[in-house]
């Protein structure tokens, strides 16, 4: 950008301002599913590399359900949670069958 170039600004009317509210009450919203998520991600993921496979079993359905609600609430993509419980579950069920 140039130096002195102008910078074009909505007018702060109140269709702008509301709309600057709503996005950050979705940003907010959006930002708490994905942690949620990755939380539960990560925990289940620290089970597994720890070859803890009756905490990683405990922790699957509660993750898994964490995914299924990201979905719903349309955080995440169907694919891509799809993708991370088939990942999830392989890795799991690998390390039950490296214990039997």
């Amino acid at each position: 950008m140039a130096q002195g170039t102008a910078v074009k600004h909505k007018k702060k009317t109140k269709s702008v301002l509301k709309n600057i509210r709503q996005t950050a009450r979705r940003a907010a919203i959006n930002r708490m599913n994905r942690t949620r998520v990755r939380t539960a991600m990560r925990r289940m993921r620290a089970a597994l590399g720890s070859a803890d496979a009756a905490g990683a079993q405990k922790l699957a359905s509660e993750t898994f359900s964490e995914l299924d609600k990201a979905i719903r609430k349309r955080t995440l993509s169907e694919n891509t949670a799809n993708r991370y419980k088939s990942r999830l579950t392989l890795a799991l069920n690998a390390l039950q069958a490296k214990k039997a």
